[in-house]
């Protein structure tokens, strides 16, 4: 048994604390607590002190929420505002919104293939139409090579990324599965890792990148 800790414990208990107090400040299991500290009975008045505490966190927890929500309700509202900027996008607006993401997302460099990683599913749907419908790719083309984590599942993430792109899984590329010193963090903020989707087409290429010249030139001539 754990005689420093259960004699913590049970000090704690006697000056009146409540079991989510003790284990807050000793780090114990709250189980433990209660098993330690069964036999004390708390006077009227620490039980008393123990329940207007109990309402006194509710309540500022029932702000704390109520606080949250109309804070989110009024971002809402601007984002709602702006989304009325936007009501169609028409082909020559998507021919620059998929110039613009490449330019900022995709490979301009190396071996004169069409590359984009990214591991946001809008972002993939809306290139996808980019290539489709504005580049004109033949579906057969397509490849896709997908960087994940040890232990992820490679079945479920393939299916995942072939519902979102459209690619069919026979046209992935191995997955790459990063060693797991990668932090725990990134494999919850990146559930489905990454998917890079390529092209091979040196024109393409060409011709996406004398896109992006193009507009810079003429976005920096109009300062």
């Amino acid at each position: 048994m754990k005689i420093k800790e259960r004699e913590r414990a049970r000090a704690l208990r006697k000056q009146g604390k409540s079991m989510n107090q003790i284990v807050k400040e000793t780090g114990y299991s709250k189980a433990s607590v209660s098993f330690w500290t069964r036999d004390i009975l708390l006077t009227d008045i620490q039980r008393n002190t123990i329940s207007e505490r109990g309402r006194s966190m509710e309540s500022i927890e029932r702000r704390r929420t109520s606080r949250v929500i109309n804070e989110n309700k009024k971002r809402q509202v601007i984002i709602n505002l702006a989304k009325e900027d936007f009501l169609t996008i028409s082909k020559k607006e998507l021919k620059l919104v998929g110039a613009m993401i490449y330019w900022g997302e995709g490979r301009k460099a190396g071996n004169w293939s069409v590359s984009l990683a990214n591991s946001d599913p809008r972002i993939i749907k809306v290139m996808m139409r980019f290539f489709r419908e504005i580049c004109r790719v033949s579906e057969e083309k397509f490849h896709a090579h997908i960087h994940t984590f040890e232990g992820a599942d490679i079945n479920k993430i393939e299916k995942y990324w072939s519902q979102i792109s459209g690619i069919p899984k026979k046209q992935f590329y191995k997955t790459y599965i990063k060693p797991s010193s990668a932090s725990s963090q990134k494999r919850k903020t990146l559930p489905f890792g990454t998917i890079d989707i390529s092209i091979q087409d040196t024109k393409l290429f060409l011709t996406i990148k004398g896109w992006i010249e193009r507009i810079g030139d003429i976005i920096l001539e109009n300062k």
